[in-house]
């Protein structure tokens, strides 16, 4: 895995089970680098589908990628507060300045609100069935979204609107002075 530090500017893979690649990301500006994760943030970053579909995001973002969590999360800063979009992942790994997991279809969306939602579980249930995923992966997969909700209702740290702008500023500064 590669070293990284605060302010790299690392590009964002997202694989499927099959190992074919779902979605990349051009931008994730390392803002902090804890034991067990990482945080990343971008704003208006290309992306570009495995289809050729190219768009950008439309908001800024704080990314956190987990080194032994089977998920990943990601603040979106919106105009009415903050949403986040959980995907349901593999741990991350960094190689050659890119930063990959494969991802597992089922979503968690926490809307402003605070209300959830657990999202593709139909697209889950398909691919499960068609890529051959084994018992061992369902239930990593099925503990990963179990962990997570605990984590939102413990109110956990990366969950913190306070602490995820204070991400976005330290982005703004960063790209500010780039």
């Amino acid at each position: 895995m590669d070293k990284v530090n605060i302010g790299d500017n690392l590009q964002i893979q997202c694989y499927k089970h099959n190992k074919h690649i779902h979605r990349c990301w051009k931008e994730a500006v390392v803002l902090d680098i804890k034991e067990d994760y990482i945080v990343c943030g971008n704003k208006k970053s290309v992306v570009i589908e495995a289809e050729g579909n190219v768009w950008k995001t439309k908001e800024p973002a704080v990314l956190y990628f987990f080194k032994d969590k089977w998920f990943n999360v990601i603040a979106q800063l919106k105009n009415n507060g903050i949403s986040y979009y959980c995907n349901i992942a593999t741990p991350y790994i960094i190689e050659e300045g890119v930063i990959k997991y494969i991802d597992y279809d089922l979503d968690l969306r926490i809307f402003p609100t605070g209300d959830y939602k657990i999202l593709d579980k139909m697209e889950y249930k398909y691919h499960k069935k068609i890529m051959n995923y084994s018992q061992e992966l369902d239930i990593a997969i099925k503990n990963g979204l179990d962990e997570l909700i605990k984590l939102y209702k413990s109110n956990s740290d990366i969950f913190s609107t306070e602490r995820n702008l204070k991400y976005n500023k330290q982005y703004e500064s960063m790209k500010q002075k780039n």
